[in-house]
C-alpha cells in the first residue's frame, strides 16, 4: 500500500506542477464562468465550483505533502552520507533535522561565531552580498 500511494502521490505532484495542469484548471474555471448566465448565477452554480475546488485542494495537500516528505528525507539521507564520507566533516551534524527549532537556532549561532574570525568566510559573504 505504501509503494502504491508513494508512486501515485509522486506522479500527481509532478503532473500538477506542469503547465498543462494549470491550463486545465483555468479552462475549468472559464467553463464555469461561461455557464453562469445559463444557470442564472444560482447558489447551486456557485456551490459546484466551491465544492470542486475544496475537494481538489483537500486531496492535493496530502498528495503533495507526501511527495515533499519523501524528497526531503532522500535529500537528508544524501547529505548525511556526504557528512559521514568526509573525514574532516563533523558527524555530530548527522540527524540534526530531528532537533527543535530552538536547538537548531543555537547550533546556527554557534557555527556563525566559529566563522567570525575566518577571513575566507568573510570574503565569501561579501561576494554573495555583491551579487545582489
Amino acid at each position: 500500500m505504501d509503494r502504491i500511494f508513494a508512486t501515485f502521490s509522486h506522479r500527481v505532484a509532478r503532473w500538477s506542477g506542469q503547465p498543462l495542469a494549470f491550463m486545465l484548471s483555468i479552462t475549468i474555471v472559464l467553463l464555469w464562468v461561461l455557464t453562469g448566465p445559463l444557470f442564472h448565477y444560482s447558489d447551486t452554480w456557485q456551490l459546484v465550483i466551491n465544492t470542486g475546488t475544496t475537494i481538489v485542494t483537500f486531496v492535493m495537500v496530502f498528495l503533495i505533502q507526501n511527495a515533499q516528505n519523501r524528497d526531503g528525507s532522500a535529500i537528508q539521507a544524501k547529505l548525511d552520507e556526504l557528512i559521514r564520507a568526509m573525514e574532516t566533516a563533523r558527524n555530530d551534524f548527522i540527524g540534526i533535522e530531528h532537533l527543535t527549532e530552538a536547538e537548531l537556532e543555537r547550533i546556527k549561532i554557534m557555527l556563525e561565531r566559529e566563522c567570525e574570525g575566518d577571513e575566507a568566510h568573510r570574503i565569501a559573504f561579501e561576494r554573495l552580498i555583491a551579487r545582489r
